[in-house]
């Protein structure tokens, strides 16, 4: 996914899943998910203009997941 900084390409960004263009699914296997994680997640919707995604961790114990929705600029 490319990387736009005032509409210029600046970079590619890999997200692992797409589900049918609209939700971006981030998948990890840490013990733990921290905010850096949700981090890139968000901006992975920011930088792809999509509103939904998912961050799914199976490293820890149970099963770790987050829906993440991106936050109208005010």
């Amino acid at each position: 996914m490319p990387v736009f900084y005032k509409n210029e390409q600046i970079g590619l960004r890999r997200v692992d899943f797409w589900i049918s263009d609209v939700v971006c699914v981030e998948i990890k296997a840490v013990s733990n998910l921290e905010d850096v994680h949700l981090a890139q997640a968000l901006n992975y919707l920011e930088s792809s203009n999509k509103e939904v995604g998912l961050l799914i961790n199976f490293g820890s114990k149970s099963l770790q997941f987050k829906r993440l929705q991106k936050r109208d600029k005010k």
